[in-house]
């Protein structure tokens, strides 16, 4: 229970390591015997609740927590949804500033491709909007 007057207390949703995806669909995800529901984005530095859903823009400032861990990625991979969609010119190049390579696919590619790199300890991450 919080301090007094506080309440409830809701924090982020973060998984302080990497871990590869079981399975995914429902509106979320399962990993290190865990569920969520939302989006995700899969970072060196653990894994975050995200708030991008399909179909809403791929917008730079949704991609500010990857930029900040930049120096730990070299490849980003962004599940899209359930179709491909391109990014935006303006967050490819900056993340191609910051020397990460940016590969857009479908969720289910990206979290397969994830979970394979991953295991040959790749500088990786994702960006997973649920299906």
């Amino acid at each position: 229970m919080g301090p007094p007057g506080k309440g409830i207390v809701i924090r982020q949703a973060h998984f302080p390591g990497r871990a590869p995806i079981d399975a995914y669909g429902n509106g979320g995800f399962r990993f290190a015997d865990m569920s969520h529901r939302g989006s995700l984005l899969l970072l060196p530095s653990g894994v975050y609740g995200w708030e991008l859903e399909e179909g809403a823009p791929l917008a730079l400032a949704a991609f500010e927590r990857v930029l900040d861990e930049s120096k730990d990625i070299e490849v980003l991979l962004v599940g899209t949804g359930k179709q491909l969609r391109p990014l935006p010119a303006d967050l490819k190049a900056a993340l191609k500033a910051r020397g990460i390579s940016s590969d857009p696919m479908s969720t289910g590619a990206a979290v397969r491709t994830y979970n394979i790199m991953l295991a040959e300890q790749r500088a990786v991450a994702a960006a997973v909007i649920a299906v």
